[in-house]
């Protein structure tokens, strides 16, 4: 079997998406029954987690950052099968579905920084009127500070299983189900609310506002770019920055070097998927 050629670029003749996405026949209500079934799956695998970590001595009111580790991990996982769950009850699913489709990679890129800055100028307008020393508990909540091992679980957990599972939710099936209903404006804003609101339990109120905005911003550069890659890339630096800024306390070159690693991670998952034929269904044969 020969390798697969390296993959190229081609910059678009236009400001339209090079290839624009097909349209799939996924309902809109299972948008909303996909996230349900999803944290529904997540706390019948969580339940499991700790009863079986009671065996070895843990407690349920102050459990080891192994276990909460284990079930966010579950619950990400759980995320991506409720998604191909649904998508599947209307024919077979393939990766293009979902996003995970090749762009053109300038254009991508100049989505992408420009999406960035619009978040982060926003954030930043909102965090001057609130005035707010508000920081994410996610991490701490995790153990980070009680182990070198917690530390790296929870950093890969953050910075690249998050951003693929998360996006592969809400871009990826939400916002492509949503946009049946009405089209792509209300899915985003749906989206965008949705995706900030599931962070209520480890975040702060303060911070929710600028997490709905990322979710709506996120939702129209993957409407933009026709792909999930570029989506999965912003929320990697996203989490990536706030994990070495807010959690490890490190340097900016610490961080960068986080950066790089998280989307190249992401990256590299995803390739495989996004590189194959677009009406192969996922479990097919290659």
């Amino acid at each position: 079997m020969s390798s697969a050629p390296p993959p190229r670029f081609i910059a678009p003749q236009s400001h339209e998406p090079a290839a624009p996405e097909r349209e799939t026949a996924w309902r809109p209500w299972t948008a909303f029954a996909a996230l349900i079934a999803g944290f529904f799956a997540a706390f019948a695998g969580q339940l499991v987690i700790a009863a079986v970590a009671t065996l070895f001595g843990a407690t349920i009111e102050d459990p080891p950052p192994a276990v909460l580790i284990l079930s966010t991990l579950f619950q990400d996982f759980a995320f991506i099968g409720a998604a191909i769950f649904f998508a599947r009850s209307v024919g077979p699913v393939t990766p293009a579905q979902f996003g995970l489709r090749k762009t053109p990679l300038w254009p991508a890129i100049g989505a992408a920084l420009a999406t960035m800055l619009a978040f982060y100028f926003l954030s930043a307008v909102w965090a001057a009127i609130i005035d707010t020393g508000a920081t994410d508990e996610l991490p701490d909540s995790l153990g980070v500070d009680e182990s070198t091992y917690a530390l790296i679980g929870v950093c890969i957990l953050v910075t690249v299983v998050a951003p693929l599972a998360e996006e592969f939710l809400f871009r990826g099936y939400m916002f492509g189900a949503l946009r049946n209903w009405r089209g792509v404006w209300p899915a985003a804003i749906i989206t965008g609310v949705i995706f900030g609101g599931i962070h209520a339990a480890g975040t702060d109120a303060e911070f929710l506002p600028p997490l709905m905005l990322l979710g709506f911003l996120l939702c129209l550069l993957r409407w933009r770019t026709g792909s999930l890659l570029p989506c999965i890339a912003l929320h990697a630096v996203n989490n990536s920055i706030a994990f070495g800024v807010t959690a490890a306390g490190w340097d900016a070159w610490a961080i960068v070097l986080l950066v790089l690693g998280s989307v190249g991670a992401c990256m590299l998952i995803c390739w495989p998927f996004a590189g194959r034929r677009s009406d192969r269904p996922i479990g097919a044969a290659t």
